[in-house]
């Protein structure tokens, strides 16, 4: 592999899913603990591909290991005294402590599961003990690894359960609304629940996370350490970077493929708005619009197949629905949202009278192609492998060996074929340094998987313990019946709802972990009671999980496009929460037009996707005032109840307001051309 890849890797590698706070904290440990993470790292990385693709281990095997390798991982990684201070004598004996409790916590079950099986319900003192130590180290790492606001969440979950006049803390049960009140868990029961059971813990969060997660993170890595996110960025910047406003639409379209690999909003910001942020604000672009618009761009990395970040595979899993089903009927929502997110970032630029890059300024398709088409050839056999009803952690594997092989081949035909042609002849010396350097880049990506993995695993562990005390205290149940009283048996209200409490919840959780814990409580309302079909109810609340990395007063990828861009913040977030605006629209309109989602006549489905494309430009246009020439308040006003028609499942009240959006629309068109046509005799 060639050196010029390993200089990509090496930039590339700081440019991960990771919290600002993990990449820093490299800078203050010692070499020997850098070490020790990168064996760790690797050490995980290659038992995660021998399960995937060799030898297949039981369910809590995987799960129990897993959650040993990270919390391991976390510890290390993140010291107790923070990421700006060395440990000290009383940090190292805290981590010590901590190091023995992650080690203890997944390798315990690993070791005596046979013995731990025996005796279900009736536990030892060691099994409850070990469950404590699990638990507190699960939230310890949070609390470094994701933050104060998840490990209180888990905190309080623990406090509910115990709550009741039969559990552990039956004080705290008085202070609790009728409604919200059970009988308690004493220690024991809940120990059991979270540690040695598959509800809490090691559930389907974790578990998901442990097989098909892990594996997509570790092909990502792989792709980032080769460098297909310049190949990418390259693509859509020689696409799209002539046309007005470029550099902006090539961050929409930069944002989808490095999004189709990472699934991640805060990687797409730092890894696209790096190359995108500047030349949008030397094009002319004000800093928080540029950041705003990155932000928004890149939150559409997490709902862009094949990825998804962790959500399809978990989607998969909640409601048995095939994998590859999950992303083929995504690929047309992505499309829809990203779509809106260029239109919204072409009328800004034609509002400004903004032009393109000058050819000179751009790569050449042509080239861009013939230097990375080897990025194309995994992506093409992942899709092939799903295609063909292949387990996603199966496919992860192959994927992973595919980069390494296709990598491999392009470095060696440029080193025995090319190089000589080019007066460059192959010695001993240089083919040893090739292959140390295509080592190298593959101990890399197997330290990077790992290291990416830690934040969305300890998210899923944390999570698992909420979705146990839900399930142990039937919390589920209570909180639907609440949803629904409040609501009046209303769905638009019902999904505002929804989409509040994903927003509260997306202030102190993950995104991962906030669709987790909110579709195990609206979930079974929204499919029970008011009938939406399983699979967009997960869609529905997976989507609206997206909304704390672009909604202020917590908007992740708009500070870090802001930190980019060198605006505020808060500026920042509410510029990218208007171009995200697809983001709240699109599964509303798949709530009330199901068939857009699960399918039916052709001609309806083209009908429905027609409505929703008409619905959206209409509103992108009457929130910018301005689609081929500017909009007067009065149009802007109309189109408001047209787009609130075409979402209305009854097909004449839908024609009817699609109608008065076209018209609108048209009219504003004719302005336009009657206005060209004035400037050209004038």
């Amino acid at each position: 592999m060639s050196s010029q890849t390993s200089d990509t890797s090496h930039k590339n590698q700081d440019l991960t899913d990771l919290p600002p706070a993990m990449r820093s904290a490299d800078e203050v440990q010692p070499r020997p603990i850098l070490w020790t993470i990168t064996i760790v790292a690797i050490t995980m990385s290659l038992f995660q591909m021998y399960t995937a693709g060799i030898e297949p281990l039981g369910l809590f095997y995987q799960r129990s290991a897993h959650l040993g390798f990270i919390l391991f991982l976390a510890f290390l990684i993140f010291p107790v005294t923070g990421t700006t201070r060395p440990r000290g004598s009383i940090g190292w004996i805290i981590d010590a402590i901590c190091l023995t409790a992650a080690f203890l916590s997944g390798f315990y079950i690993f070791y005596f599961l046979d013995d731990i099986i025996n005796r279900a319900g009736w536990w030892s003192r060691t099994d409850i003990v070990m469950g404590i130590i699990a638990t507190l180290a699960v939230l310890e790492a949070s609390r470094r690894v994701v933050g104060l606001g998840m490990t209180i969440i888990g905190l309080i979950a623990i406090a509910y359960a115990l709550a009741g006049p039969r559990g552990a803390l039956p004080g705290l049960g008085e202070w609790m609304p009728g409604i919200l009140s059970h009988r308690g868990a004493s220690v024991d029961r809940l120990v059991g629940q979270l540690y040695l059971g598959q509800e809490g813990i090691f559930g389907l969060p974790l578990g998901v996370a442990a097989t098909y997660v892990f594996m997509f993170v570790l092909f990502g890595a792989f792709l980032e350490v080769t460098g297909a996110g310049k190949f990418f960025i390259d693509l859509a910047f020689a696409a799209t970077g002539r046309k007005a406003g470029g550099p902006a639409k090539a961050a929409v379209i930069a944002s989808a493929g490095m999004g189709s690999i990472s699934g991640s909003a805060i990687a797409n910001v730092v890894t696209t708005g790096a190359f995108t942020i500047p030349l949008m604000k030397k094009l002319g672009y004000k800093p928080k619009e540029a950041g705003g618009i990155e932000a928004a761009a890149s939150t559409g990395g997490q709902i862009t197949p094949p990825l998804m970040g962790a959500g399809a595979f978990l989607i998969s899993e909640y409601t048995n629905v095939p994998y590859i089903d999950i992303v083929m009927v995504s690929i047309f929502p992505a499309i829809l949202y990203l779509g809106t997110v260029y239109l919204f970032v072409h009328l800004v630029a034609m509002k400004a009278g903004m032009t393109g890059l000058s050819a000179a300024d751009l790569p050449i398709v042509r080239n861009v192609l013939a230097a990375g088409w080897q990025f194309i050839v995994p992506l093409v056999v992942l899709i092939y492998l799903l295609v063909n009803n292949i387990s996603p952690t199966r496919v992860g594997f192959w994927a992973i060996l595919s980069v390494i092989a296709v990598t491999a081949l392009r470095a060696g035909f440029t080193l025995i074929v090319l190089d000589p042609k080019n007066g460059t002849p192959l010695t001993a010396d240089r083919l040893k340094a090739s292959i140390l350097s295509g080592l190298t880049l593959v101990a890399k990506a197997l330290e990077l998987g790992a290291r990416n993995a830690v934040a969305v695993s300890v998210a899923c562990a944390v999570a698992g313990i909420i979705v146990g005390v839900v399930g142990l205290t039937g919390l589920g149940l209570k909180f639907s019946s609440m949803m629904i009283s409040l609501s009046g048996g209303s769905l638009p209200l019902a999904l505002v709802f929804v989409l509040l409490a994903s927003l509260i919840l997306g202030m102190g959780l993950p995104v991962t972990a906030a669709y987790i814990v909110l579709i195990v409580l609206v979930g079974p309302a929204l499919h029970n009671e008011f009938g939406v079909p399983l699979l967009i109810a997960h869609l529905v609340v997976f989507w609206y999980s997206q909304d704390s990395n672009v909604t202020p007063p917590i908007a992740l990828a708009g500070f870090a496009g802001a930190a980019i861009a060198g605006s505020k913040p808060m500026e920042t977030s509410m510029q990218a929460w208007k171009y995200a605006k697809g983001l709240y629209l699109i599964p509303a309109f798949m709530v009330f037009n199901p068939e857009i989602i699960m399918g039916g006549e052709t001609w309806y489905v083209i009908w429905t996707g027609i409505m929703i494309v008409i619905g959206l430009i209409g509103f992108a246009a009457a929130i910018e005032g301005y689609l081929f020439t500017w909009m007067d308040n009065l149009s802007r006003l109309l189109v408001v109840p047209g787009v609130i028609a075409i979402f209305n499942p009854d097909a004449m009240i839908e024609a009817a307001g699609a109608l008065v959006v076209l018209a609108l629309l048209v009219w504003n068109w004719l302005k336009s051309r009657s206005a060209q046509s004035v400037a050209r005799t004038g």
